[in-house]
C-alpha cells in the first residue's frame, strides 16, 4: 500500500483539488497495476506558523511523505524515475501556486502489513489480480498465490501455460 501523507499550508488545495490529487497518485500506481484500493492519500493542514524549515518560518512549504508497502522499487534508475513521474504528475499544484515541496519514501515490510485481516498476496499473483479487478480485499487459497499464467497440475505442481 502508498500511503501519502501530504503536510500542507492552510486552505493550500479545495477538496476538489485534494480529490484531484489523490486520483493522480491512485492512477500512477494503477498502471503497475496494483489494486486501486491500496493507494491511501491523506492530507494533513499545518497550522499558520507551525512550518519551518531551516529553523525559518516557512508557510507556503508542502511535504509528501510516502510509505511504500506492496512494492519496493528495484535499482537507482527506477527510483529516480519514479520520483520524477511523481513529482511531474504534481507540478501543476505546486510551481505556478509558488510552494516550495519535498518528497521522501520509505520502503516498509511487505509481510508486515494487512488488509480487512487478509495478508496481500504476491505481485502478479491470479489473488491479486482479483483484488485488483474487485477493488476489495478477499481471502484467497494457496493456489492463488502462484503467479497468474500458471496453472494447478496436481497440488504441489504447476506448469506454465
Amino acid at each position: 500500500m502508498p500511503l501519502w501523507k501530504v503536510y500542507t499550508p492552510p486552505n493550500a488545495y479545495t477538496s476538489a483539488e485534494r480529490e484531484d490529487i489523490a486520483k493522480r497518485i491512485t492512477s500512477a500506481y494503477a498502471q503497475i497495476p496494483i489494486p486501486a484500493f491500496y493507494v491511501v492519500v491523506i492530507f494533513r493542514e499545518i497550522p499558520e506558523n507551525s512550518y519551518f524549515v531551516g529553523g525559518e518560518p516557512h508557510g507556503k512549504f508542502i511535504r509528501f511523505e510516502v510509505d511504500h508497502i506492496a512494492r519496493t522499487l528495484p535499482g537507482p534508475i527506477l527510483r529516480e524515475w519514479w520520483v520524477r513521474t511523481l513529482d511531474k504528475l504534481l507540478a501543476e499544484y505546486l510551481r505556478p501556486r509558488g510552494f516550495d515541496w519535498e518528497f521522501s519514501y520509505d520502503e516498509t515490510p511487505f509481510d508486515l502489513w494487512s488488509l480487512q485481516g487478509e495478508i496481500p498476496p504476491p505481485f502478479e499473483s491470479i489473488a491479486e489480480k482479483r483484488w485488483v479487478k474487485e477493488n476489495k480485499a478477499s481471502s484467497y487459497t494457496l493456489d492463488e498465490k502462484i503467479p497468474a499464467g500458471h496453472f494447478v497440475l496436481s497440488p504441489g505442481v504447476h506448469q506454465h501455460e
